[in-house]
């Protein structure tokens, strides 16, 4: 499968100067960046910045960013699933991840995560794929935001949604663990109905056939 990938723009005000929100951004112009040191919800924030160059140089790789001059306040990744989760097993090339939305916590009130998200499905290659998200509640700023579980799962629907992603069943273990974790998934238009069957026979591997 050849992924394709068009470099969109946009420009908001901010109290700090201009805020700009584009992607997918290079390995090469990743690097020249500088992260936000509040960018550190997974690893420090500059061993965050050489994960996402990485991720950037796969040939599925996307990585969407939001910058104030050239400092990147927020980001958001596509890549396929990791080998550890089942949505891997699927072995489909049109099947990626939305695999991390994270935004400083002082520039959470300007939408940037629902900005990087709407901006990220401006292209039409992403009408080839199906694209999921897993969201877990222990991944969540709940301690830092100082929202309960369920108000922040409405705040991450909320956002999701901005990128057309629905809720969708499934009997993975982990997901199934916790009412508030969810499943997401966005099936583009033009992706065939084999693989639509493909990844609900992934959702449900414990379905029983009668």
């Amino acid at each position: 499968m050849e992924h394709k990938k068009t470099y969109f723009s946009r420009s908001f005000p901010h109290d700090e100067g201009e805020l700009v929100i584009e992607g997918p951004v290079s390995s090469e112009r990743l690097a020249s960046f500088e992260f936000h040191e509040g960018l550190k919800a997974f690893r420090p924030s500059k061993q965050q910045q050489e994960a996402l160059v990485k991720i950037a140089a796969f040939p599925e790789g996307r990585i969407n960013v939001a910058r104030i001059d050239n400092r990147i306040v927020g980001y958001v990744t596509f890549l396929y699933p990791d080998p550890l989760e089942r949505w891997y097993e699927a072995d489909m090339a049109n099947l990626i991840e939305l695999g991390a939305v994270e935004v400083v916590a002082a520039y959470r009130g300007a939408r940037i995560g629902k900005s990087l998200l709407e901006l990220s499905m401006l292209d039409d290659a992403m009408e080839d794929y199906i694209i999921i998200t897993t969201e877990y509640y222990w991944h969540w700023d709940l301690k830092g935001t100082g929202l309960t579980v369920w108000d922040y799962r409405k705040m991450m629907e909320k956002m999701m949604r901005a990128g057309g992603m629905e809720f969708f069943s499934t009997d993975d273990p982990e997901i199934c663990s916790h009412p508030a974790n969810a499943l997401m998934a966005r099936i583009g238009k033009r992706v065939d109905q084999e693989s639509i069957e493909r990844f609900d026979r992934v959702r449900f591997k414990n379905r029983v056939n009668y």
